[in-house]
């Protein structure tokens, strides 16, 4: 099979421990397969909005680190598969926490395990990983560097109410309102002459509160903000009833403590809401202004802005909507609890099922306000 010694910018597509495992038709099926891969980790990898890949040798490590992980798989599940998922992915961290191989090795490891399901969010509308174990070096602080920290939570929180603010319509001058006028024009796509007063209304929404809020409390992953629905506020209850057919990991249905002020906060924006077109025809909870649900690029966007609102500083910071959801982890385990953290954030864990809720929605949310 000397044709399976294939290769993409110097990459082998079915390195030689693989193909002493597979068949022919595996073998060829396993090229096929890397080469899409890597193909669309050279190209779009990075950055697949701007077509920014990854440079050859960040894309050869990759390779190298990917092929391992499917071979062990292929071994401790049930044989040849391309169709990698989550649990394997998940299975695969808890072996590498057993070896000695130093965390520098397990991060890039990992590292390479989530550009595959990024490619395969992209490509093929699959699902984005957040591992149940993450590997950290030592560090001066103690705190992973892409955690909000108890102060920048408060800040974002306070942010959300000023993001895309302006000043009331009937407190300017015809000058200042004319200034301001041309400012909705450019930010709505629309000629100046037709911003009306209602959409100085729309620049003032509780949509950014509640999205931000509902995140810094329930931990949203990217793909939840995307999927959330209205049915699954429960305002009287100050609760989310995400259903199991929604839920990220499909695990089961989820109950997640709200803040009263997020539900008031959503209270507002479901009634405001009502008033706009663009929902007419969706129970979306949040769509972007092209009427698009909110997903990773765009959530991180929003949270760029927000950070130019407080000042917080972004200097060796990865920013990712994730930031929010490792908060909530980190202080709501500090506060009540791991049952309480893992309960909150709909989280899988080895010792507990995923379907059991461990803590009440009451008791995290006496943790949610002690957190800010």
């Amino acid at each position: 099979m000397s044709e399976n010694h294939s290769t993409i910018e110097g990459i082998i597509l079915v390195p030689e421990p693989s193909r002493a495992e597979l068949g022919e038709r595996q073998q060829l099926d396993y090229q096929d397969h890397r080469e899409n891969l890597l193909e669309w980790l050279l190209v779009f990898g990075k950055n697949p909005s701007h077509a920014e890949g990854y440079a050859t040798a960040t894309t050869k490590n990759t390779a190298q680190r990917l092929d391992a992980f499917y071979r062990w798989v292929w071994n401790e599940f049930d044989g040849y598969t391309t169709d990698i998922t989550h649990e394997h992915a998940d299975a695969y961290m808890r072996e590498l926490a057993r070896r000695d191989d130093g965390n520098y090795s397990r991060n890039n490891t990992q590292s390479s395990i989530k550009r595959l399901f990024k490619w395969q969010h992209h490509e093929r509308g699959g699902e984005l990983w957040e591992p149940e174990i993450v590997f950290t070096e030592p560090s001066g602080t103690g705190e992973p560097r892409d955690y909000l920290t108890r102060e920048e939570r408060s800040r974002i929180r306070q942010a959300a109410l000023e993001y895309g603010s302006i000043p009331s319509y009937d407190n300017l001058s015809p000058e200042e309102r004319s200034k301001w006028k041309a400012y909705l024009a450019q930010r709505l796509s629309k000629h100046k002459r037709d911003v009306t007063p209602a959409d100085w209304e729309r620049a003032n929404s509780w949509k950014f509160p509640s999205l931000v809020w509902t995140s810094l409390d329930a931990g949203l992953r990217p793909v939840e903000v995307e999927r959330a629905r209205t049915t699954w506020v429960d305002v009287d209850n100050a609760v989310l009833r995400i259903p199991r057919e929604e839920s990220s990991k499909n695990d089961g249905n989820w109950t997640v403590s709200l803040q009263e002020r997020t539900a008031n906060a959503l209270d507002r924006w479901l009634t405001e809401r009502e008033q706009y077109d663009d929902y007419a025809d969706t129970d979306a909870l949040w769509l972007t202004r092209f009427e698009n649900p909110y997903q990773t690029n765009s959530l991180r966007q929003v949270l760029k802005q927000l950070f130019e609102i407080t000042g917080i500083p972004t200097e060796n910071r990865k920013v990712s909507w994730y930031m929010i959801r490792h908060s909530v982890g980190t202080y709501m385990a500090r506060e009540d609890g791991l049952a309480a953290a893992r309960a909150q954030l709909r989280h899988k864990s080895v010792r507990t099922t995923a379907r059991y809720d461990n803590a009440p929605p009451e008791d995290r949310r006496d943790a949610l306000d002690r957190m800010g």
